[in-house]
Order: C-alpha cells, then structure tokens, then sequence
C-alpha cells in the first residue's frame, strides 16, 4: 500500500531539480491535515473534478454549438484531453505529472456560455454597471476560490498555491497571489506545460471540426508547413483526398497532435538542459 509519504518521497527521488514537489508545496490559505493516501496536488485535482463548475463545462462549447450529437467537443471533453497531453508532456521532461494534470483540468472552469463573444459580453455589461472587468481566468480563480462551497471551514476549494499561481495565465502584472505579484514569465514549468498543451489540443482539435463541418478543406491545408509534415509522415498528399475521408482526418489529427508535442518537448528538453535549472524558481526564468 502506497502512502502519501512514499509518494512524495518517489517525487523527490524521481523528478527534476525544476518540478515542483507535492511535498515542498507553499500551503494553503487555511491550514489542513494531510491525507493518508494523496499528495497535495492530487486532492486538489479531485477537488476540481468534483465541483459543479467542472460539470457545467459539458454544457460549454469553443467554436461549434453542440445542441444535438455527440460529435463536436465541449469544453469538458477538451479539457480531459488536454490534460492528457499535458501528463505526457510533464512524464517526457520530468516534471509534476499531477500539477499540470490538475492545472490542466481546471484551466477552462471560468469560461462563461457562447465562447469568448459571451466573455466579450459580460465584460463590456460589466463595464456599463460600473462593476471593474470580466476575465474568464480571473473569474476561473473566483469560481474556485469563493464560488464553490463544498467545505464548512472555508470557502471556495482551498487549493494550493501552486495550482492557484498555476491557474493564473494570461496573467495581468497587477494581479496578486498571496500579495506577491505573478507576471507571465515566472510560470512554473507545469503551468507551462499545461497552458501549452491546451493550445496544442484546441489546434488539432479546431481543424477536426473544420474539416468535419466541411468549414476546411484539404485543399485549404496545402500552405500549412504542419500539414506538409503530417502529410509526409503518413504518406498521404491531403489535396488528392476528400473531405469526406473520416479515417484520413482521424490519422491526421493525430499527427497533428504528436507533431508539436514532439517539437514542444525536443525545444523544452535543449532550453532546460541549456539553462540547467536546479529549482522551480530558477526554472521560471527559462
């Protein structure tokens, strides 16, 4: 039987001087006995998990409105798969595997409904009531900080400052984290990978719904220099094939995905070894 205390003690035997470590984590903002078989990072990816926040995310969509089928993504299947391709990423360069899961699981909560032209609204209704402005990142910490009550001794989830620091992107200068200020290049490297390997997940996935919908073309690809590269990997000039072609689309979305997860980790692995960070700390500034 695994302990917490052997997980964290494999942590510290296995990870990179950069990563994070469950056990070194800085705290919560209410002090809480640890649990007998979970680190830090791993209860608050549970946490996460378990709100109502991250439930409505099925309900949610990025670009194609999902009112019937069970074809287009949600904002709940996306993030499930980012935080797949964020634990690779993190397991191939030796960082917190549960870190970026939980970072990259929860990244999505503060989206409201109707894409980024229902955060646009809000923001400008926002402004109009004399109410400051509407940030889905800013409202993501809001949710998880004071909007879920889940627990009778706090508010909000009571997550650690890592994760909290992590769910901070996009960050303005000016926003503060237990009143130190976070800008964007003091990012832990899991928060990185996370924020990372959502943009990786949205670009395979928004040219899966393109060329489904029939929005793109293969045509339409040719210029891509990705494309031409997947195109060789799979032996397949994508002009010659229709759109149609569901097993094609399939193997090429893949390629996409395994494409820049390769180039993300080939660059990330020469940076580190260039720099050697030999802390989180000295990592953020890579």
């Amino acid at each position: 039987m695994m302990t917490r205390e052997e997980l964290e003690a494999r942590e510290e035997a296995t990870l990179a001087p950069y990563a994070e470590k469950a056990g070194r984590s800085r705290g919560r903002i209410v002090p809480e006995a640890e649990h007998p078989y979970r680190t830090a990072f791993q209860r608050d990816r549970d946490r996460c998990v378990h709100t109502s926040a991250f439930r409505a995310l099925e309900y949610k969509t990025q670009v194609f409105v999902n009112l019937t089928g069970d074809y287009y993504r949600t904002r709940l299947t996306h993030s499930i798969e980012v935080s797949l391709i964020a634990r690779t990423i993190a397991r191939t360069l030796n960082a917190n595997e549960d870190l970026a899961e939980v970072l990259a699981i929860a990244h999505d909560i503060g989206h409201p409904p109707f894409g980024h032209q229902g955060e646009y609204k809000l923001d400008e209704m926002m402004q109009e009531y004399g109410a400051g402005r509407f940030d889905h990142n800013d409202h993501n910490l809001r949710i998880l900080e004071k909007l879920e009550e889940r627990y009778a001794n706090f508010r909000g989830l009571n997550l650690t400052y890592e994760v909290r620091e992590g769910l901070n992107k996009h960050r303005r200068p000016h926003l503060l984290i237990d009143g130190h200020e976070v800008e964007a290049y003091q990012i832990s490297v899991e928060g990185q990978i996370a924020d990372l390997a959502d943009d990786i997940t949205y670009n395979a996935h928004d040219l899966d719904d393109g060329l489904h919908s029939g929005l793109l073309t293969w045509d339409s690809l040719e210029k891509l220099e990705l494309a031409r590269t997947v195109a060789e990997r799979i032996g397949v000039a994508l002009p010659q094939r229709g759109s149609g072609d569901e097993m094609l689309r399939y193997q090429v979305v893949r390629q996409v995905i395994d494409v820049q997860v390769e180039a993300l980790m080939a660059c990330s692995s020469e940076r580190l070894d260039r720099h050697n960070p030999q802390s989180p700390d000295a990592a953020r500034m890579c």
